[in-house]
């Protein structure tokens, strides 16, 4: 560093140095040690040194380290030497200030230990612009006989941020922030279990921590506060883009959603759970790296992926945009998994849809079959019907060849339809609201029937109404994923799990809601419209989903009171309805390379 600037540095701390004979400061050493009061010993902890000492008054570029030594006898006087001795107060640490030239003082460990982690506490503060709370491993941590015996690096990053890193002796290190630890417990066992079971203590140490990747999302949002609830220790990793999506094609959520950042404090005020935050792109492999790093996630849920068959088929950017996002983001998810959590499992929410509409039953996954005489179980054969399901069945295929190559533990979740809007944790405030889709793009079938019922428009069937798909509540999506967590996968497995609860054809759910209306004293009226996709409208459908059910899934199965609950809360917010956005506006055939505008 600048001779200057180290010099006008140090004498703020009450530094100064000898220059022996010449204005050269080559081989200059300090004339004055630090000294600190001595500490209270050992009944009090001392206080912090004032700002005056602080060592982040020092000059850039920065760096100190604490390096662990052997205890000094103590030496027989009460004050600080500067020598080779220690002090009587106990073992001592030596301080190395680089950039300040070279030079090493003796200060007392329970004095440095205190002084450092406020000094984190403030940076933390800093760099997160966030409330930090340590957590209880880091109480027990500076309680402990061994505290003080860290490697802690302050220095200035290359990048346009800077980074702090914490790493100690345990196995888990390299973390950019401390954490507050939840109470969930987490333990091994020979049985299927669910979420609670395991949260209720296990025989484990530490709680089971999940990232919740797309966790600003319908799915993910429900499903963080849903493991949060649980007792799991959760971090949402998420790219805000569903947002943006809703400014560039002029639509919005019939309920108003408050933004990530209010959600997230409204729940910490609500239950006192901390869930973690990691604005980013997974796109970007150096902040996704980081996040596991940082975060080290016991489970991994995926559904941070652009999830709407429309939006892929709106125009060729759009398309690119899907694959590349979907494909690129859940590859660099399993190369994070790889590096940095190898014994992370992958919960990956795929799509019903992967499959099409085959004519046979479709099985698990996998199917068995005899071909010349010979039998073997291969790939559930998939006919996906857009760019987006194409990038579904991308994914699934990297899944499975990263569970063989690698080792990775994985489920695929082929989800079915989801309908609803409140879970448990997402109806405790406003603040908390899940958002709700009704227009073409984003819209899900009887989410959106519901809507167009209560404002008094016709029910927008696609053809001939015969199009037959699985549905779920999203109150089942959560504890699908709860139990997939509490039940992993082996190493080296890939699992396939069809997520969904019933079957219906979009004349059944027109049908249903037509009659729920009429009970609310709607007058519901149902049209066929032209068909903007490509797909069969009238097909054998039999899909099996055994599995879920028989790790303790409890279906919520779609009933009077639920349909009775969605339209009511469609008309409490009817007058957010945009009716403009209530027709299909995406053609599958007129998918073209020029860029389009949806909305005008």
């Amino acid at each position: 560093s600048h001779p200057d600037r180290t010099d006008a540095a140090a004498a703020q701390c009450g530094l100064t140095r000898e220059r022996p004979g010449s204005a050269t400061t080559a081989g200059a050493r300090w004339s004055q040690p630090i000294r600190i009061p001595p500490p209270e010993y050992p009944s009090q902890p001392p206080s912090p040194l004032p700002p005056s000492r602080c060592l982040l008054c020092y000059p850039i570029p920065l760096f100190v380290s604490f390096a662990t030594l052997s205890p000094h006898p103590p030496s027989s006087s009460p004050s600080h030497g500067t020598g080779s001795g220690g002090c009587s107060l106990g073992p001592s640490r030596r301080l190395s200030l680089g950039g300040c030239g070279p030079t090493t003082r003796q200060i007392p460990r329970a004095v440095l230990g205190i002084y450092i982690i406020e000094r984190i506490v403030r940076m933390a503060n800093l760099v997160t612009n966030c409330g930090f709370s340590p957590s209880p491993a880091v109480k027990a941590h500076c309680n402990s006989p061994s505290y003080g015996h860290n490697f802690i690096r302050l220095q200035n990053s290359k990048s346009s941020t800077s980074s702090l890193n914490l790493k100690s002796s345990c196995k888990r290190s390299n973390k950019l922030y401390v954490t507050c630890a939840s109470t969930a417990v987490q333990g091994q066992t020979q049985t299927p279990l669910t979420g609670s079971q395991q949260a209720s203590g296990q025989s484990s140490s530490k709680p089971k921590k999940v990232m919740v990747i797309g966790g600003d999302g319908y799915c993910g949002w429900a499903t963080a506060l849903h493991l949060s609830n649980k007792g799991y220790e959760v971090a949402i990793v998420d790219n805000l883009v569903r947002r943006l999506f809703d400014h560039q094609l002029g639509l919005d959520s019939l309920t108003p959603i408050a933004s990530i950042q209010n959600r997230i404090r409204r729940w910490k005020s609500l239950t006192g759970k901390t869930i973690q935050l990691f604005i980013g792109d997974i796109c970007d492999f150096e902040f996704l790296s980081e996040a596991f790093k940082s975060f080290e996630p016991d489970s991994a849920v995926h559904f941070g992926e652009q999830r709407s068959a429309p939006f892929s088929m709106i125009d060729r950017s759009r398309a690119v945009y899907t694959q590349n996002n979907n494909v690129i983001g859940t590859l660099n998810v399993l190369f994070a998994m790889k590096e940095f959590s190898e014994e992370c499992h992958l919960v990956k929410l795929g799509t019903m849809g992967e499959y099409g509409t085959p004519n046979i039953d479709i099985e698990e996954g996998f199917l068995t079959i005899t071909h010349n005489g010979r039998t073997d179980t291969l790939p559930y054969p998939k006919q996906a019907s857009s760019f987006y399901h194409l990038s579904k069945v991308h994914d699934s295929h990297n899944i499975a060849f990263t569970c063989k190559a690698w080792g990775i533990r994985a489920t695929d979740l082929n989800q079915g339809v989801v309908y609803g809007i409140r879970t448990d944790e997402t109806a405790m405030h406003e603040e908390l609201s899940n958002r709700l889709d009704y227009d073409g793009i984003f819209g899900t079938a009887l989410n959106r029937f519901c809507v167009q019922a209560a404002v008094g428009h016709p029910l927008t069937v696609y053809g001939k109404g015969g199009q037959t798909r699985g549905y779920l509540d999203i109150r089942d999506t959560v504890q699908c994923v709860e139990l997939a967590i509490a039940n992993p996968a082996k190493p080296g497995e890939f699992r396939v799990f069809n997520q969904f609860t019933e079957q219906f054809s979009v004349n059944e759910l027109a049908k249903l809601v037509t009659a729920a209306g009429a009970k609310l004293g709607l007058d519901v009226q149902t049209k066929s419209v032209p068909n903007p996709r490509v797909e069969a409208e009238e097909h054998y459908y039999n899909a099996k989903h055994s599995k879920l059910s028989e790790l303790g899934l409890v279906p919520h199965l779609l009933s009077d009171s639920l349909l009775d609950s969605l339209l009511n809360f469609a008309v409490q917010y009817k007058d957010r309805v945009d009716t403009a956005q209530i027709m299909p506006s995406v053609s599958w055939k007129k998918t073209g390379a020029k860029p389009k505008t949806v909305s005008v």
